[in-house]
């Protein structure tokens, strides 16, 4: 059963969304060379206490941090720890939540730590950030579930691959409902899978989370000894873009990005829906 929510419920989801966005803000600034991965999980604990939000992920199928922390070739679920040490070079996805009010909100996007990384990295994070803004651009009335797992591939699809050969859509994660719950039907694919059907149809009140997942190599991913960490089978590294959106009767509203994704809407030629919040 997918979750329809009410527009005051899409407001708390705002308000979730918004906390959501400065922890993205405060890690993105504290990810520098030298920094631990926990010392990005002490960040985001600073500024959902600042806001009076919970965390979701702590604690979450025993999860044992606030946020994700993927370094290089993780792709997903990296654990935020003391002996992980950010470099020059790296690359990091961040992935984390809070709740408002028993509400949801998740994203994740991927930085640059340092300086001089390679053209083919920073193309692989441009490259999986825009497949998220098709894939939310295609989240309208009218629009089957499908339609947003077909533009995020197609979107892939287009774009050349410095050095040839093609980006692995990762295979096994994928995006999802979120309300009450982080995690919520239906699950949503990066791509077409045409045995699963064209999915539910879109109508306001739906709420996803779209969160490409794509790496310089293989869609194979291996989780790690500590039952959490995932990384890619052939050690290539990785891109996560996340954000939640709600579609909404004017259209859709990206809660966790801070102008509501009116910005990168625009570019589709899209307005965003009104910002509940003001």
């Amino acid at each position: 059963m997918v979750q329809i929510k009410s527009p005051e419920q899409i407001a708390k989801m705002r308000e979730a969304g918004l906390v959501v966005a400065a922890i993205h803000a405060a890690t993105r600034e504290a990810a520098v060379p030298g920094a631990t991965t926990k010392d990005l999980d002490q960040v985001a604990r600073k500024v959902l206490a600042e806001h009076n939000a919970k965390p979701n992920f702590l604690g979450y199928g025993g999860f044992p941090a606030t946020i994700c922390t993927s370094v290089n070739e993780v792709v997903v679920h990296g654990i935020p720890s003391d002996d992980v040490v950010l470099k020059d070079g790296d690359i990091i996805s961040i992935d984390c939540g809070a709740i408002v009010d028993g509400w949801h909100g998740d994203a994740a996007y991927t930085a640059f730590v340092g300086s001089g990384h390679a053209p083919e990295l920073i193309e692989l994070s441009r490259v999986t950030e825009e497949s998220m803004w098709a894939g939310i651009a295609a989240m309208k009335q009218g629009n089957r579930l499908v339609d947003i797992s077909r533009a995020i591939e197609t979107y892939i699809r287009r774009q050349p691959k410095p050095g040839g050969g093609r980006y692995g859509i990762i295979e096994d994660y994928g995006g999802h409902g979120i309300g009450t719950e982080m995690h919520m039907d239906p699950h949503l694919l990066n791509y077409v899978d045409r045995r699963r059907g064209k999915g539910p149809k879109l109508v306001p009140g739906f709420c996803l989370a779209i969160e490409p997942m794509v790496s310089l190599g293989t869609p194979k991913t291996v989780v790690l000894e500590d039952e959490w960490t995932v990384v890619t089978t052939d050690g290539t590294w990785s891109s996560h873009w996340e954000h939640s959106v709600a579609l909404t009767e004017q259209g859709p509203l990206v809660l966790t990005a801070p102008d509501g994704g009116k910005a990168k809407l625009a570019e589709y030629g899209i307005t965003a829906a009104p910002d509940p919040l003001g």
